[in-house]
């Protein structure tokens, strides 16, 4: 969901978070420099495997994987957003709506049958799909899994981004995509509308019928995906998603930014609007 998008306020975790290998191990839990981050490392990977992660899987995904200094960096500067909806809208949206308006075109079949299924219209997921990556442009560079187990290994949010660890270790497992596949932004969004893994494991779905849930490279993945966390969260078939509208709601649990959350429905009302 996108780089604007807001997480939790900050806390630091405690010392002695939960972790299933009792308190001799509980200051692994999290750590800050790169220092003790093979040691978190080593446990993490047991608890993996403890929690049904095949040996597989973790091999895979966690072999070599170091600490992300950069991520941390990232992470640490983030800044209160504060342009207006005025602002936000009038630099994200029009240099979009033209290819945006293609390809509603483009997909309309894909589209048309996507709205059939989850109730979602295509200019709301074209919308989403336009501001996350520019259609699928610019999906980030980062190592996810590398991304995340930083993130994870840092104490301001550790048990979010340790599950969301777990989660792309199974994204790994379940075959939709190598560890080496896994890029994206450097806060752990992956595929073409910036899913976190646990996002992705709920509601990803092979709409192209080739067998595999490819948010990366997928069109018609990525949009009955988009359609179907949409739905998943209370999208209402036929109802109106502007500011007021009972899809409005959706679109915040999209991105909890008020702001963002506008833009995606002044983008989806102008796109269908299109000529």
């Amino acid at each position: 969901m996108s780089a604007f998008r807001f997480f939790p306020a900050v806390a630091l975790c405690a010392a002695f978070a939960f972790t299933p290998f009792g308190s001799a191990r509980a200051a692994a839990a999290c750590g800050s420099g790169s220092g003790s981050f093979d040691a978190w490392l080593a446990d993490f990977k047991t608890e993996a495997t403890a929690k049904g992660i095949s040996q597989a899987a973790v091999t895979a995904g966690l072999s070599g994987v170091t600490f992300d200094q950069s991520v941390l960096t990232r992470d640490h500067s983030q800044k209160v957003f504060t342009q207006s909806f005025e602002e936000f809208s009038g630099r994200m949206i029009p240099p979009r709506l033209m290819r945006g308006s293609n390809m509603l075109k483009q997909y309309g079949s894909v589209l048309s049958r996507i709205e059939e299924a989850y109730g979602v219209p295509g200019e709301v997921l074209v919308a989403i799909w336009g501001l996350e990556t520019d259609f699928g442009v610019n999906i980030g560079k980062f190592p996810t899994i590398r991304a995340l187990a930083t993130l994870a290994y840092d104490c301001r949010r550790a048990d979010e981004f340790r599950a969301e660890l777990m989660d792309a270790l199974r994204i790994v497992e379940r075959g939709d995509l190598s560890p080496t596949e896994m890029r994206g932004a450097w806060a752990g969004e992956i595929g073409q509308t910036q899913f976190m893994p646990s996002s992705w494991l709920k509601f990803a779905v092979d709409f192209d019928g080739n067998g595999r849930r490819d948010l990366m490279r997928s069109g018609p993945d990525v949009l009955a995906s988009t359609a179907n966390y949409l739905k998943g969260h209370g999208w209402q078939r036929g109802k109106d998603w502007e500011p007021g509208g009972p899809n409005f709601a959706v679109l915040q649990q999209w991105n909890k930014s008020d702001v963002y959350a506008r833009t995606i429905a002044a983008f989806a009302t102008q796109l269908s609007h299109a000529p």
